[in-house]
């Protein structure tokens, strides 16, 4: 008996991304058909083979595979265990229909870089309240594939602005609970956000996601020290639930935000009058 499809998928809060689809198929096979947006895939396990303008393609592990809007393409197993995958839809806002012909002529991209990053970027959208980290990864992964369908027009080494950098701090400083999407910051800083995020990393050498999830947690450390319980700490820390808190947590202080709270040592002072 065949084993059943797994399949998950999700719209995360991430703009650009149009759905996150993560499946393990043994036998199913696609037929011929196009969607909408750009469909980024990597394959984990097996492999895929699968038709795209009339010419068969397929998918190692290593490779990350690239298919355009519109364009008919199909899919089907192509080791015996069948395939396990995750895809990105991606609107045309990250990449242009005018990059389309260069991906009907190059869809299978090899490349670690790029297979590693789009591997992280799933990791971000995957836990909830990452999605600072999410944007940031996604504008770096459009960037490089980018670079691969038109790489006559990819740019010099990025230059240094210390300048913009200090303004996204102080933005972030400004609003560490609520947060700010990477978009925003984008338009009320005029700058790319690759450039943002680029710029601020060069200067701290922390990405502006990890610099929000420190300031939140030195917040959460100060709410536990004042004695607020770890199920209160979490949103008024500006973390999305207490899962987001606890990992973050833990990977900053070593220790639960229960443990923390619970060997903190609670000062006394002396009572007036007590001779002390």
């Amino acid at each position: 008996m065949a084993a059943q499809p797994e399949v998950t998928a999700w719209r995360p809060g991430v703009p650009g991304v149009v759905e996150v689809f993560h499946a393990h198929f043994t036998e199913y096979a696609y037929p011929m058909h196009v969607h909408e947006a750009w469909t980024l895939l990597i394959v984990d396990d097996g492999a895929v083979r699968y038709d795209l303008d009339r010419h068969e393609h397929g998918t190692p592990h290593d490779t990350v595979s690239l298919l355009p809007p519109h364009v008919p393409h199909n899919g089907s197993p192509a080791t015996p265990g069948g395939f396990r995958k995750r895809v990105l839809y991606l609107d045309t806002s990250l990449l242009g229909e005018d990059l389309v012909g260069s991906a009907v002529d190059t869809p299978d991209l090899l490349d670690p870089v790029l297979r590693r990053r789009v591997g992280q970027l799933h990791d971000a959208l995957d836990r909830p309240g990452e999605e600072l980290e999410a944007a940031s990864r996604l504008v770096f992964v459009g960037e490089r594939l980018r670079a691969h369908l038109r790489p006559s027009q990819v740019t010099g080494v990025p230059r240094a602005d210390p300048a913009l950098a200090r303004r996204l701090r102080e933005l972030l400083d400004a609003r560490v609970v609520e947060g700010v999407p990477l978009e925003e910051a984008a338009a009320l800083l005029h700058a790319h956000p690759a450039h943002l995020v680029r710029a601020f990393s060069s200067a701290y050498g922390i990405a502006p996601h990890q610099y929000l999830n420190s300031r939140r947690v030195d917040r959460a450390r100060r709410l536990l020290l004042d004695g607020l319980r770890p199920g209160e700490v979490a949103a008024a820390a500006g973390f999305f639930d207490q899962s987001h808190l606890n990992r973050h947590f833990r990977r900053l202080v070593g220790v639960t935000p229960g443990r923390y709270a619970d060997d903190r040592r609670v000062s006394r002072r002396p009572r007036a009058g007590s001779g002390a």
